[in-house]
């Protein structure tokens, strides 16, 4: 495989790569801009740059998490059952918060009324 080609794949995960809302300043993008444009001026190793694609691709397609399923048990802790619903739900929320909202949530975590 070539330069070009591996170029190509760069790009093509650069177009299917999901953005981070939790972090916006930080971007995945610019790494991967970076590797292709090395890998299309011919300054990379291409064995080393077909695992590093192949890597991104596994991640991207979720092949570990369909590979090995994670159990309900497990995701469901005795403790506190609905910890990780609520944690998505928080993930999922957070992004949308003004300035003020998240000082408020911040103050209510240290103050508990229990």
């Amino acid at each position: 495989m070539s330069g070009p080609n591996i170029a190509k794949h760069y790009t093509r995960l650069l177009a299917l790569w999901p953005k981070d809302p939790l972090r916006p300043t930080l971007h995945f993008d610019k790494v991967l801009q970076h590797r292709a444009a090395q890998a299309s001026a011919g300054k990379s190793d291409l064995k080393a740059e077909l695992g590093q694609i192949n890597a991104a691709y596994s991640l991207l397609e979720n092949r570990y998490m369909h590979r090995n399923p994670t159990s309900k048990r497990l995701l469901s802790p005795t403790s506190n059952p609905t910890y990780y619903d609520d944690l998505i739900a928080e993930l999922e929320q957070a992004p949308k918060r003004s300035w003020l909202a998240r000082r408020i949530e911040g103050w209510k975590r240290m103050i508990r009324f229990t």
